[in-house]
């Protein structure tokens, strides 16, 4: 079932006896689960209407016969069980829970009218295999929560932003999704930090998201690797102590301007093929807009230095790692190295 479907129905006052959630985004699955305990209940009632479950924990016969037996005191009753072992793929069920699947096998064929049972599955995938998930899904009963892609997420906090009365510019999201990741609830949480600050009716643009969010280690390296484009050592310098002052390990730091140099090699490749900045971030797995930083980064070096680059840099990376040179010495005198020619 479409989750725009059910959160339809829900809001019409229909509710179905059973509904499995599953899938990456638990964020918008907390989110269905909280719409659907307020459409059932008052906030008085919640407490009373509310009984949760572990299959860790419980059995799932517990559960069933909780959902069996009516509410003495509301008109209805929700029943959430979390579940990592009766249907999600690959779960493990625990040794000391026994669960009989064919209890809710023979409730779904007689469920009470007035109970809803709400199972929260924390895998990324059904067991199709099993039974009781083909019956579920021949009901119409599964709601599946994969992770947003990079522009639904987009037009997702720039509505979130809308409804406090913000206006977030493109620039700010594509910033957040590069700094914050595809995780909706780190990404609610800093659009609402944003909108904060920018105040009723104010505009959240790239700038106060640069201010107000802390810079990943990955932005810092791709700093530091324009640095090396503009021959800038001192910059790249700075840049490097200030991530050693941050306790990020010198192997570390050469992996991640090898992975960079990497893709802007990479990207060059794709453009030679007239690939999209869209179709490149598919073949790469990375967001359009760091594509597009990269892209932007990788017209200062030819293809050619890319090579010599990665090349030394692994070349490096054997000596660190055997000992040859003291790694926090070694980088540092490897960008040193990079000021004395001026070829590209």
């Amino acid at each position: 079932m479409d989750i725009k479907e059910a959160l339809k129905e829900i809001k019409s006052g229909k509710y179905r006896p059973i509904y499995v959630l599953y899938g990456k985004d638990r964020y918008r699955m907390s989110q269905f689960i909280e719409a659907l305990t307020n459409e059932m209940f008052t906030p008085e009632e919640k407490e009373m209407g509310v009984t949760k479950f572990d299959t860790s924990e419980t059995s799932i016969d517990e559960a069933v016969l909780e959902a069996e037996t009516p509410s003495f005191f509301l008109n209805r009753k929700l029943i959430l069980i979390r579940d990592t072992s009766v249907m999600a793929a690959g779960g493990k069920e625990n040794a000391k829970i026994e669960h009989r699947p064919e209890t809710l096998m023979n409730y779904i064929n007689s469920p009470l009218d007035t109970s809803v049972i709400v199972f929260a599955v924390h895998a990324d995938k059904l067991d199709e295999r099993r039974k009781l998930v083909k019956t579920l899904k021949d009901r119409n009963s599964i709601v599946a929560f994969p992770e947003l892609d990079g522009p639904a997420l987009k037009r997702w906090m720039i509505k979130r932003a809308a409804d406090q009365n913000r206006q977030m510019t493109d620039d700010a999201a594509d910033l957040l999704l590069v700094r914050v990741g595809v995780n909706m609830g780190q990404l609610s949480q800093e659009v609402d930090k944003l909108c904060l600050h920018a105040g009723a009716g104010g505009i959240i643009n790239a700038e106060q998201a640069t201010l107000l969010t802390e810079a990943t280690v990955e932005e810092d390296v791709f700093a530091l690797v324009d640095s090396i484009a503009e021959l800038q050592i001192d910059r790249a310098l700075k840049l490097y102590h200030q991530l050693l002052t941050r306790r990020e390990e010198p192997i570390k730091i050469v992996a991640l301007i090898a992975r960079q140099l990497r893709i802007m090699l990479q990207i060059k490749e794709l453009e030679g093929h007239h690939y999209s900045p869209q179709q490149m971030a598919g073949q790469l797995g990375l967001h359009p807009y760091a594509v597009k930083l990269s892209a932007e980064k990788s017209r200062k070096f030819t293809p050619a230095r890319l090579g010599v680059l990665l090349a030394s840099l692994a070349e490096l990376d054997y000596k660190m790692k055997t000992g040859v040179i003291e790694k926090t010495l070694g980088l540092e005198l490897y960008l040193l190295s990079l000021g004395i020619g001026k070829g590209a």
